[in-house]
C-alpha cells in the first residue's frame, strides 16, 4: 500500500475511541495518521508538515487555556496564528472538528474566542457533528458555510466488549430484576448537572411502586470527591465508582441500566448519546432546541426541562412508562447510519478532497 499525505492530529488524547473510529479508514487508505499529544508537540509537528499534509485540530482546550499565564496565553495564541500562516505558505490544509461551544475549562475567556475566530478563519475544512452547530456557536464565532463538512459522531459498534447479559450485570451490582436503574457515566463536572439529578432521582423514587437505583460512574472534576459524595441524597440506593471507569468494564454499566440520563447544563456533542445508543439504553437529555431538532424523533430519547431540571427529571422518571415499547429497532435505525466504518470512510473522503 502506497504511503499518503500526513495527517497530524491535535490532540490525540491517548485510547480516546472518537478519534481511533474516525481515522479506520484514512489509515486503512494510506494516510499516515500523526499524533500531537501537547502543545509543544503541535508547534514543532506543524512545522514539518508540507504541501498535501494536514493538520487536523479538535479540541482547542491545550493551547490558550493550559497556559501557564494571561502573558503566555497571548504568547501562545501569537504563535499559533504564525504557525498557521506558515501552513498555508507550504501548502498543508487546516481542519477543524468543532466539539464544544467554548471548552468546559475556560480560563483565559477572551483569548479562547479569538482563537476559536482565528482557527475558523484559516481552515480549509470544519468539521461539524450536529446540524445545529453554526447556530450554537455564533456568539463565539462565526463558521462559513462554504467550508462545512458534516460528518456525525459514530456509534461504538465493535468498541467495547458486549457479551455481558443484562441479568449477568444487573447482578453484578446487586439490582433486583424489577428495580429501575438509572445511569450517568462520564467525568463529573459541576456544568453537568450531577447533583440535580441525584436530588431528581430522590424525588422519583419516592413516587414509584418499584425500587429506583441511582448508578454514578465516573472521576469527579473541579469539586473535591469527599465534598461530591456528601452531597449525594440519603434515602436513595446510589451506586459509585468515583473515578476512571476502565473500557473493559464500560459494558457492565451501561448493560445494567434501565435509562441514562445526562442532566447537562451545556452540550454541543456527547459522545455519551451514543454510546448509550451503541447499548440500547433510552437516553435523557436537556430540551435544548438543537438537541430537540437532533433527536426529536428518536424515541428512546426524552427530554428534561433545563430551567428545572430536578423537577422536570423527577417527573420524568416517576413516569413507568416512560420509554415503554421502545425496542432494538428503535436503536438500530439511528446506529444504522453511523456505523463507524461508514463514518471514517466519509473523514477519508474529506482528507482526499483536501490533499487531492
Amino acid at each position: 500500500m502506497r504511503s499518503g499525505p500526513r495527517v497530524l492530529v491535535f490532540p490525540a488524547y491517548l485510547n480516546n475511541a472518537f478519534l481511533n473510529l474516525l481515522q479506520l479508514s484514512a489509515a486503512a487508505d494510506g494516510f499516515r495518521v500523526e499524533s500531537a499529544r501537547s502543545y509543544d508537540e503541535l508547534i514543532s509537528g506543524a512545522a514539518t508538515l508540507d504541501t498535501g499534509d494536514v493538520l487536523h485540530v479538535h479540541w482547542t482546550t491545550p493551547i490558550v487555556q493550559q497556559a501557564q499565564s494571561e502573558p503566555d496565553a497571548r504568547r501562545r495564541l501569537h504563535q499559533v496564528a504564525t504557525m498557521l500562516d506558515r501552513l498555508q505558505e507550504r501548502g498543508a490544509k487546516l481542519v477543524w472538528t468543532v466539539h464544544n461551544r467554548l471548552p468546559h475549562e475556560l480560563t483565559f475567556h477572551d483569548l479562547e474566542v479569538q482563537l476559536m475566530r482565528l482557527i475558523a478563519e484559516r481552515a480549509d475544512a470544519i468539521h461539524i457533528m450536529a446540524p445545529h452547530t453554526p447556530e450554537a456557536i455564533a456568539d463565539v464565532t462565526t463558521l462559513d458555510p462554504a467550508k462545512l463538512r458534516r460528518i456525525p459522531h459514530p456509534s461504538y459498534e465493535g468498541v467495547y466488549d458486549t457479551s455481558v447479559t443484562r441479568a449477568d450485570a444487573r447482578a453484578s451490582f446487586g439490582i433486583a430484576p424489577d428495580a429501575t436503574s438509572v445511569l450517568f457515566l462520564g467525568q463529573i463536572r459541576p456544568y453537568k448537572g450531577v447533583g440535580a439529578l441525584a436530588a431528581a432521582a430522590t424525588a422519583a423514587n419516592a413516587a414509584r411502586d418499584d425500587e429506583l437505583v441511582l448508578m454514578l460512574a465516573g472521576a469527579v472534576k473541579e469539586m473535591p470527591r469527599a465534598e461530591f459524595e456528601a452531597s449525594l441524597p440519603d434515602g436513595l440506593r446510589t451506586i459509585t465508582h468515583l473515578e476512571f471507569v476502565d473500557d473493559a468494564d464500560i459494558a457492565r454499566w451501561f448493560r445494567a441500566a434501565d435509562v441514562a440520563c445526562f442532566p447537562y447544563r451545556a452540550i454541543l456533542n456527547s459522545g455519551s448519546v451514543h454510546l448509550a445508543a451503541t447499548f440500547h439504553v433510552p437516553v435523557i437529555l436537556p430540551r435544548d432546541p438543537g438537541l430537540v431538532a437532533q433527536f426529536g424523533g428518536e424515541r428512546w430519547v426524552a427530554f428534561f426541562d433545563p430551567a428545572d431540571p430536578k423537577g422536570s427529571i423527577a417527573e420524568l422518571l416517576a413516569d413507568p412508562a416512560l420509554f415503554a415499547g421502545v425496542g432494538p429497532a428503535d436503536f438500530e435505525a439511528f446506529l444504522t447510519p453511523i456505523a463507524p466504518w461508514e463514518v471514517s470512510r466519509d473523514y477519508s473522503a474529506l482528507l482526499r478532497s483536501l490533499t487531492a
